[in-house]
Order: C-alpha cells, then structure tokens, then sequence
C-alpha cells in the first residue's frame, strides 16, 4: 500500500465512514484535518 500521497498525486482508496451518510456516485468530497482541505474527490463506487 502506499503511506503517503503528495500534491498532484491522484490515487484511489476504498473509506469505512464511521457514522452513516447518504452517498451516490458522482457526488464530490473534501476530505478534512484541523479546518484544513488534505483531500478531495469524487465517489466512483458505493460497496456495501
């Protein structure tokens, strides 16, 4: 796996969410840390 992504780079993960939320694909996301952006995409698939 990797550790670690930099600027630029784009990759692709699979996120167990910890609370329930709706979803479907195409919907965009930022991914946040201390009020800051770290990450942003977009839901490609939805597994169960």
């Amino acid at each position: 796996g990797v550790e670690m992504v930099m600027p630029g780079d784009n990759i692709q993960m699979e996120i167990e969410l910890i609370a329930p939320i709706a979803m479907e694909k195409g919907l965009r996301f930022a991914i946040r840390e201390g009020g800051r952006t770290v990450g942003a995409g977009t839901v490609s698939d939805i597994v169960e």
